[in-house]
């Protein structure tokens, strides 16, 4: 084989070349004598690096014996894009016992490698190399720690390091908006803008990027316009990276229709924008468009990735239907994403809450890396399940693999002994969250351990618990408490709580109505009258929406108040009159009132309940509704009605047997989902 020589150096230049063409060049360098050459081997090692093969690209460094600050760079280099940061580290160290020192693009890499090994320490070694180099004003090894400690949420650190800098360069600006970006510092980023144009630097499409990253919240959209504005101004809005942010950040306001009309305005939409939008759907609660973009994406020939997977299988989870969540783990086990984390996560999430808990524990065993994400989910799961000891065993387990618990861990503990009415545990995680672990408790934890304390009819103990916190106290925690009232009928300390609650000017009214409920059981009707009057109170409180899914049709609940005297089961008809309910047909069963079959078959005494510790559906009768319409349409369809003795027995069996009762017709053909 031989290659002319300027055919070899262009082919050398070119940005990447495929791993059989880096092979055929390194021979061809080997045999003609040219791979002791710095140069030629430097090129080499990058091709490697590039295609993923470290080890080739390390024998060639090893078998060359001089080495330039350029070789050592572009190892160092393919160690850190590889994520094997010790390697890389420990090349640096080599080096640093050479003659060669490292350079602003040596430093630079690393600090970057830090950043995302989340490593502080290391990063701070290497800014005092940075230093004592004599870099602290070089604009690259200096946008690289602006970027690097604003990763790592050292806002301040990264501050320091652009103040240092007499007359930054666009980079440099670019690379401290993103910093305030990431974490949401509207105030200081639009400053920083402002300064920045002041000082005569013109923004381009990366100064967007980084203002736009500011805007998370709907209180401050009309900034977000005003950036979308300057944006059009700029003549940077047809730039992808900024049309995908600015399609996230209507969404995460809550502006969908603005997401669209940005979205609308692409030709040819890439994964990331389709995953902005995907994403903001979803965040908005609309589960079923989410779904329905995420076909559309794939029908133009679009690729899911990893994120984008987990993002819908959470529109899957908010349907509380298992069978699109089905579909979509078949999606990413053919393109290989099964086994990526934050996607195993979500499955076990998604198979856990559409009540297929088996299901999800299956993908928890089958996991080959688990971090505490992981570990966080299977402990929600089964704490939501009742499963309790099981979740703490997890834990445990958890610790014993030396992974360290975070939040999110012990709000599933807490969860868990809440489900399980397991006080004593919950007081020993509580106490163990800031003693052993030194995590702070949030406002989810009191609102757990309130309800703990509360429903197990220790309201002095969970009054004295919300007592001690600083002002102010969050309406939640209140609310929690309240309704710990409402189950135990405490009216003299509802009073209370309630003065709390509407002292802090509350808008949700559903602690309102709460509150009335109660007063009308006191029989204190002149309370109950003066809560309720106001007709805008109780237009603030959205009626509760539901739906059943059979086979293949979705059959989508009307509110919950419903008039059940229009809902007749008689010999011959299930006539149902609800505003989204068709009319069924089912044969063969006695006449019933559907009021009768859920005051008399499926009756269960709240205090019953409380007393025996049980947390069930059956303290809501829209729950019950839900499933009476489940169990007539599958008879409607599967002809079985020997079936109805069995299914229309007491509540207790239909508590105990839900998932049975699932699992059972599931297995007959038929998919239902009593969300």
């Amino acid at each position: 084989m031989f290659i002319p020589f300027n055919s070899l150096v262009a082919q050398l230049s070119k940005l990447k070349l495929p791993i059989s063409r880096t092979k055929e060049l390194h021979a061809f360098i080997i045999k003609t004598h040219l791979s002791q050459d710095p140069f030629y081997a430097t090129k080499i090692i990058r091709f490697y690096a590039l295609n993923n093969d470290i080890i080739s690209a390390h024998k060639v460094f090893d078998k060359t014996p001089h080495r330039t600050i350029y070789l050592w760079n572009s190892l160092i280099r393919g160690y850190a894009r590889a994520h094997k940061f010790r390697n890389a580290f420990s090349l640096f160290n080599d080096m640093l016992h050479s003659q060669i020192m490292p350079d602003n693009f040596t430093y630079a890499c690393l600090v970057k490698a830090s950043s995302e090994n989340f490593d502080l320490h290391s990063l701070r070694v290497l800014h005092g190399g940075v230093v004592l180099s004599g870099l602290r004003l070089d604009f690259i090894c200096s946008s690289q720690l602006v970027s690097a400690y604003s990763r790592l949420g050292c806002i301040a650190d990264a501050s320091k390091v652009f103040s240092g800098i007499t007359e930054p360069d666009l980079v440099l600006w670019n690379s401290m908006l993103s910093g305030y970006g990431g974490l949401g510092e509207l105030e200081k980023g639009i400053a920083l803008f402002s300064k920045m144009q002041i000082m005569g630097v013109r923004p381009d499409e990366y100064s967007m990027v980084g203002l736009i990253m500011t805007i998370d919240d709907s209180s401050v959209l009309e900034t977000g316009e005003a950036i979308h504005g300057f944006c059009l101004k700029l003549g940077v809005e047809s730039n992808d990276h900024v049309t995908s942010l600015l399609v996230s950040m209507y969404s995460r306001c809550k502006c969908i229709d603005s997401a669209f009309i940005v979205f609308g305005s692409l030709v040819e939409p890439d994964l990331v924008t389709w995953s902005a939008l995907i994403s903001g759907i979803s965040l908005c609660g609309d589960s079923v468009n989410a779904l329905d973009f995420f076909r559309e994406m794939n029908m133009k020939g679009g690729k899911a990735d990893a994120s984008l997977i987990a993002n819908v299988l959470t529109a899957c989870t908010q349907l509380a239907n298992v069978q699109p969540g089905i579909e979509i783990h078949g999606y990413a086990f053919r393109h290989g994403y099964h086994s990526e984390v934050m996607v195993s996560s979500a499955l076990l999430d998604m198979y856990s809450k559409c009540g297929f808990l088996e299901f999800g524990y299956q993908v928890y065993e089958t996991m080959v890396f688990k971090n505490i994400v992981s570990y966080n989910s299977i402990i929600s799961s089964l704490g939501l399940h009742g499963l309790a000891s099981h979740a703490f065993q997890i834990f445990e387990k958890a610790l014993e693999e030396g992974h360290k618990p975070d939040e999110a861990t012990f709000s599933a503990l807490l969860c868990a002994c809440c489900h399980a009415g397991l006080v004593n545990d919950g007081r020993e995680y509580f106490r163990k969250m800031k003693d052993h672990f030194g995590i702070l408790a949030n406002t989810e934890h009191y609102i757990y351990m309130v309800k703990l304390l509360g429903m197990e009819g220790q309201l002095r103990e969970a009054y004295e618990l919300v007592q001690s916190l600083q002002e102010p106290i969050d309406s939640g925690i209140w609310g929690a408490l309240l309704s710990c009232c409402d189950a135990h009928r405490n009216y003299e300390l509802a009073d209370i709580v309630a003065c709390r609650l509407f002292g802090n000017k509350l808008e949700n009214s559903s602690y309102r109505i709460m509150l009335s409920n109660m007063y009308a059981s006191d029989g204190r009707w002149d309370l109950v009258n003066k809560l309720r009057v106001d007709s805008e109170i109780t237009k603030l409180k959205l009626p509760g929406k539901s739906w059943i899914t059979i086979a293949e049709s979705r059959i989508r609940s009307c509110e919950r108040r419903w008039d059940r005297s229009n809902c007749l089961v008689t010999k011959g008809n299930v006539i149902i009159k609800s505003v989204d309910h068709p009319k069924a047909t089912v044969k063969g069963l006695d006449v019933w009132r559907l009021e009768e079959i859920l005051d008399h078959k499926f009756s269960c005494p709240t205090n019953l309940l409380l007393q025996e510790k049980k947390k069930t559906l059956w303290q809501h009768k829209a729950s019950k509704l839900k499933l009476v319409f489940g169990i007539v349409l599958i008879l409607l369809q599967s002809d079985n009605y020997a079936a109805c003795d069995e299914i229309l027995v007491t509540a207790s069996f239909l508590n105990a047997g839900r998932q049975q009762l699932l699992e059972k017709y599931s297995c007959k053909g038929f998919s239902i989902m009593i969300t």
